[in-house]
């Protein structure tokens, strides 16, 4: 499974492809340089339940490690995964 990050000034996603067919989509918003919004998580039905979206989430995390950035997360795929997985929970933005 390969996980790229593409973004431009206010949006951007990861999005994950496994031997040329693209198996999800995580989107996320830039509203400033210090944090981004996780909005959205889409996998498509063949790649459901194979932890696709759980690695577009930590490709993200890794990239928000990177910048030294906060996330917030209100897409319902990720907002509980931030709360279950304690060791991303240092990128979490506080509210």
């Amino acid at each position: 499974m390969d996980i790229q990050i593409k973004e431009n000034e206010t949006k951007g996603y990861a999005i994950a492809v496994d031997n040329g067919k693209i198996a999800g989509k995580m989107t996320y918003s830039i509203p400033t340089s210090a944090f981004i919004i996780i909005d959205h998580t889409e996998v498509v039905s063949a790649f459901e339940g194979k932890g696709v979206g759980k690695q577009m989430l930590y490709k993200i995390v890794e990239m928000a490690r990177e910048k030294e950035i906060k996330i917030l997360p209100l897409c319902p795929f990720a907002h509980p995964m931030f709360k279950k997985l304690t060791e991303i929970q240092d990128v979490l933005k506080q509210s």
